[in-house]
């Protein structure tokens, strides 16, 4: 697994694209420039994801950083911490941040789709 929290993010003073920013600085969300409020824990967790987007992080580690809790810990909160992460995240609350079950969880940074095109060109059916 990939080293959390890489160097280069760590020197970051915000997480930004098309939709979401979180300041690095102080405990702030904006989706679609509308600010959203988070409670410190849900802070904590939006900050550890980011700043390891595109990487999975595994439930022991979010628990333990975030919460301070051991892996001999049986507990839902991180799982109810995400799905409220992503009710405020709004029509992009699925998309930002992916389950990988039995593992844990990985922030994934916004891409526009793209239109699927056959051949290089327009879609056509040949009769």
């Amino acid at each position: 697994m990939a080293h959390l929290e890489m160097n280069n993010a760590i020197m970051q003073e915000s997480y930004r694209d098309a939709h979401l920013e979180l300041d690095y600085r102080r405990p702030s969300l904006t989706v679609d420039a509308r600010p959203v409020k988070l409670t410190r824990k849900e802070y904590e967790l939006m900050t550890l994801l980011t700043r390891n987007a595109g990487e999975i992080v595994p439930r022991d580690v979010l628990l333990m950083r975030v919460w301070g809790y051991s892996r001999e810990i049986r507990t839902r909160t991180l799982d109810v911490h995400i799905r409220r992460l992503r009710k405020k995240l709004g029509v992009y609350g699925e998309q930002y941040i992916e389950t990988i079950f039995g593992v844990g969880y990985r922030f994934q940074p916004f891409r526009e789709s793209r239109p699927f095109h056959l051949y290089g060109g327009a879609m056509s059916v040949v009769a």
